[in-house]
């Protein structure tokens, strides 16, 4: 079970540029470009509703200000480097952007929605005059799943090979030995990992703070409300958002295939350490169980649905807040069941500027959630959707997100796209 811990940790808390989803389209156009060996003419892109919803707002990195799944596709097939996966878009340069814009006026690029598909489903299909070749993408950013080149299957594997569909990683695990995996884990095994997220995840919430990104929702919290801890929290969480959903080129260290996530998790974690004054190992532990906590929640409702993760990460937050202040389990488990008590009807209306001001009300929430639990209140089971232990209301809280959310889904993307 150690293993499997430090597998989640490594697999999941990778570098991404920019929103996943527009990514996850460019690197599978750049890998179809690859297996075609040749720059396509033509592009068909089959997508899931839930791509399709978060990628319509939402710029590409390093494009200025194109957004789509159109833009995606193009720059991923003339300039992706698909060795770098979800930093597929790192050396576009200014001539591959006004390529793009070119080729967008032409319509070499066809969209057409996928239905009865895994939520994260995308297929690229790159052609040049009788040649072809296509990469499917299904069940994790960069899980693919198949590849085809003029009718023949030159690679297949199953979906569950991504690792929050791996039932065998996640197999008896529980908040309680999350809980004890934090407690024990050495700091060398996971050090790296964590610096990584510290590193990456500090440096575009700086950069948001200081630049016009979106909305500016972290400056604004700031400017409104002071730089009281509770406030830069959830400032500098949003303001890295403002930066990642409005086409900002640094990397983020993701989480649950989320950079959103990925900030919520470790931002306010990171801001109350400082704050605390306390030491290094006690931040990295409170990140480790913040982020596995966000992953255990998130792993039964699926990378992508009309639940928002900012509400799994905002839970994890609140935890790892918590155990910063030397909280014992039962006050860490009040923290996360006060937290989805709040906030956990918050839907997902695909990724765009807004979703910063979504970090800072969930984190928010779980600050709330933290102050109520140290003082021995909590949400009692039967209210809503609380159980009698916090295991059995996240599963409540996961089929309201996975079941219940369906057919909230669909009605979002017709929305959306009408």
């Amino acid at each position: 079970m150690y293993n499997n811990f430090l597998s989640i940790l490594k697999k999941e808390l990778v570098p991404a540029l920019g929103c996943t989803e527009p990514i996850a389209i460019a690197y599978a156009s750049a890998e179809a470009r690859v297996l075609l060996n040749e720059i396509p003419n033509k592009i068909i892109v089959k997508c899931s509703g839930n791509i399709i919803k978060n990628v319509k707002g939402v710029i590409v990195p390093g494009t200025g200000n194109l957004r789509g799944i159109e833009t995606s596709a193009i720059i991923g097939a003339i300039a992706g480097d698909a060795s770098k996966k979800l930093e597929v878009l790192t050396d576009i340069l200014d001539k591959d952007i006004e390529k793009t814009k070119e080729l967008l006026k032409t319509n070499i690029c066809k969209v057409e929605l996928e239905k009865n598909v895994d939520n994260l489903f995308i297929k690229v299909i790159a052609k040049k005059n009788d040649n072809w070749a296509s990469v499917t993408i299904s069940g994790g950013h960069t899980n693919i799943v198949q590849k085809e080149k003029n009718g023949q299957i030159v690679f297949k594997q199953s979906i569950s090979s991504d690792i929050t569909d791996n039932d065998d990683i996640f197999k008896n695990i529980t908040m309680r030995n999350i809980y004890d995996f934090t407690n024990e884990v050495l700091i060398e095994d996971v050090k790296d990992i964590l610096d990584r997220q510290i590193k990456y995840n500090t440096e575009i919430a700086k950069e948001g703070m200081i630049h016009k990104y979106g909305a500016n929702v972290g400056d604004s919290l700031i400017k409104n409300y002071g730089n009281d801890i509770k406030v830069l929290a959830k400032a500098y969480a949003a303001s890295g958002s403002d930066a990642r959903m409005s086409g900002c080129t640094m990397p983020v260290i993701i989480n649950s295939g989320s950079g959103n996530q990925g900030l919520a998790v470790s931002i306010p974690v990171i801001e109350y350490s400082k704050y605390l004054g306390v030491n290094e190992d006690k931040m990295y532990r409170a990140l480790v169980l913040s982020n596995l906590i966000s992953i255990y929640i998130k792993k039964d409702i699926g990378k992508l649905s009309a639940f928002c993760g900012a509400v799994s990460a905002a839970s994890g937050c609140g935890a790892g807040i918590s155990y910063l202040h030397d909280a014992p389990y039962e006050i860490i488990t009040k923290t996360i069941t006060n937290t989805l008590a709040n906030i956990s009807g918050i839907v997902c209306d695909g990724a765009k500027p807004s979703c910063a001001a979504k970090i800072a009300s969930s984190v928010d929430a779980a600050i709330m959630a933290h102050n109520m639990a140290m003082e021995g209140r909590t949400f009692n089971s039967g209210e809503g959707l609380i159980k009698d232990n916090v295991e059995d209301t996240i599963k409540s809280i996961c089929k309201l997100g996975k079941d219940g959310m369906k057919d909230t889904d669909v009605e979002i993307l017709n929305i959306m796209i009408k």
